[in-house]
């Protein structure tokens, strides 16, 4: 019983790391990928806040560029959008 559920967590958490295929960004190179969710999720965020709504459905575009994004890009935009210098309109 208890190797079922740990089966079972370890496959949820294997589904929630990988980031799904993306037909727009089919090649290998998953960089334009890894932009396009960040931002997406940002503007995700912006949106649904501006309309009072929860941002749990903007949450899969954090999944994705989470899973496939390297942390220091990650760390770097973060702190270009805190000083209003990052290069893309969110």
């Amino acid at each position: 019983v208890i190797i079922d559920i740990l089966i079972k967590l370890f496959k949820e958490k294997e589904r929630r790391e990988r980031a799904p295929f993306d037909p727009r960004f089919a090649n290998a190179n998953q960089t334009r990928n890894c932009y396009q969710n960040y931002v997406d999720y940002y503007r995700c965020v912006k949106i649904m806040s501006a309309k009072g709504k929860d941002i749990k459905s903007c949450e899969w575009y954090q999944r994705v560029f989470t899973s496939i994004c390297p942390i220091s890009w990650i760390n770097r935009w973060d702190e270009q959008r805190k000083e209003g210098t990052f290069p893309g309109k969110i």
